[in-house]
C-alpha cells in the first residue's frame, strides 16, 4: 500500500510570527478587511481571531473544507484513516505558513462561526490537494475551486491519490443530537463539483461507530428500467414531469447508485419523491454494493482533552 510521507516543509511547522505574540502556539498573519491582524488555525479551514476589530471570534473559511483534525476519523478505498489524519494536518501546516487576504462581512454559520472568505488560500490548499470544494447547498462550489480540484484529482494529488469517491462524508450526526425537531442528516459533499447532500436519517450512532455511504453497483440497463417505472408512477410523474428525459434519468441513476434525490427535483418534493422511490427499488433487483466515503462518529464533547474517545488516540 502506498504510504503517505510529509515533506520535511511541512513537518518542520514554519509559521509566519510576530515577535511579541510568543512561542505558546502557532500564530499566523491575516489581511482581515483590509488590517493585519494575528490568528491562530484549528484546521485548515478553521482559525481564532487574536487581535483588531474581530478579536476573539472563530472563524469558518468559506469554499472549500479540510478533513477533520481532532483524529483518524476519515477513510474511503484503499486510504487508512492515519494517512488521511497526516493530510488534515498538512493542510493545517500549509494554511500556518502563509500569510493571507481575508474579507468579512461578519456573518456567521449554524455554529457561530464568523464567515470569512481567504481566496488564495483555499485554491492553494484545494490545488495540493489538501483540501476539496465545497458549497453548504446543492448549487456547486465557486468555479475556480472546481477547476483547481480536477487538477489535483488528474494529478492524483493529496486526498485523491488512491482514487476519487464519488462523495466525501465531512460530517456525522447522531439522531440525539437533533435539538430543535428539524431532523438529522450526515454532509456528503460531492467530488465533482463540491454540491453538498443532506443524507437525512434517524440512525443513533454510538461512540467511535463507523458510518459509510454506500455505493450500488448498478447497470445502465436498471437505471432505464427506474426511470420508465418513474414515468409510470402517476404520483412520480407529478414530480418529475416537468424535468426534461436527461433530468429523470439522471434522478433515477442518483437514486440507484447513492439513494439520493438529485438536485433537478425541486427542494419541497425530494422527500416525496424519495418515499415513492423506495417502492419502486424492486426495478433495481439486489444490486451489490461497496463503501463509499466512511467516518468515525465521535461526540463533539468527546474529541479534545484528557476525555478523548478511545478511536482518537
Amino acid at each position: 500500500m502506498h504510504k503517505l510521507s510529509i515533506p520535511s516543509a511541512i513537518a518542520i511547522a514554519i509559521v509566519t510570527t510576530t515577535p511579541s505574540l510568543g512561542a505558546a502556539e502557532p500564530r499566523t498573519r491575516v489581511v482581515l478587511n483590509g488590517k493585519v491582524v494575528p490568528v491562530t488555525f484549528n484546521d485548515g479551514d478553521s482559525f481564532r481571531v487574536l487581535g483588531g476589530t474581530f478579536n476573539g471570534a472563530k472563524a469558518r473559511l468559506v469554499g472549500y473544507n479540510t478533513l477533520e483534525s481532532y483524529g483518524p476519523v476519515h477513510q474511503w478505498g484503499t486510504w487508512t484513516a492515519k494517512e488521511l489524519y497526516v493530510i488534515a494536518k498538512m493542510a493545517m501546516k500549509h494554511a500556518q505558513r502563509g500569510v493571507w487576504t481575508c474579507t468579512t462581512d461578519g456573518k456567521s454559520d449554524t455554529y457561530g462561526r464568523m464567515l470569512v472568505t481567504c481566496a488564495k488560500l483555499a485554491e492553494e490548499l484545494v490545488r495540493l490537494g489538501y483540501a476539496h470544494a465545497m458549497s453548504v447547498d446543492d448549487k456547486p462550489a465557486k468555479a475556480e475551486l472546481v477547476l483547481a480540484q480536477r487538477e489535483a484529482q488528474r494529478e492524483r494529488r493529496g486526498l485523491w491519490a488512491h482514487g476519487v469517491p464519488p462523495f466525501v462524508l465531512t460530517s456525522l450526526h447522531s439522531v440525539e443530537e437533533d435539538t430543535t425537531g428539524a431532523g438529522t442528516y450526515n454532509r456528503l459533499v460531492s467530488s465533482d463539483d463540491g454540491h453538498s447532500v443532506k443524507w437525512k436519517h434517524t440512525d443513533r450512532y454510538e461512540e467511535c461507530a463507523r458510518v459509510c455511504q454506500w455505493v450500488y453497483e448498478v447497470d445502465d440497463a436498471k437505471i432505464d428500467e427506474l426511470a420508465a417505472a418513474m414515468a409510470a408512477d402517476a404520483k412520480a410523474a407529478a414530480i418529475v414531469g416537468s424535468l426534461s428525459d436527461a433530468q429523470r434519468r439522471e434522478v433515477a441513476a442518483s437514486w440507484a447508485r447513492y439513494r439520493h434525490v438529485a438536485r433537478a427535483v425541486d427542494k419541497k418534493r425530494r422527500e416525496d419523491l424519495a418515499a415513492i422511490l423506495r417502492t419502486l427499488d424492486g426495478n433495481l433487483g439486489e444490486p451489490g454494493r461497496s463503501e463509499g466515503a466512511c467516518m468515525i462518529h465521535v461526540p463533539f464533547e468527546r474529541r479534545f482533552g484528557g476525555g478523548r474517545a478511545k478511536c482518537l488516540h
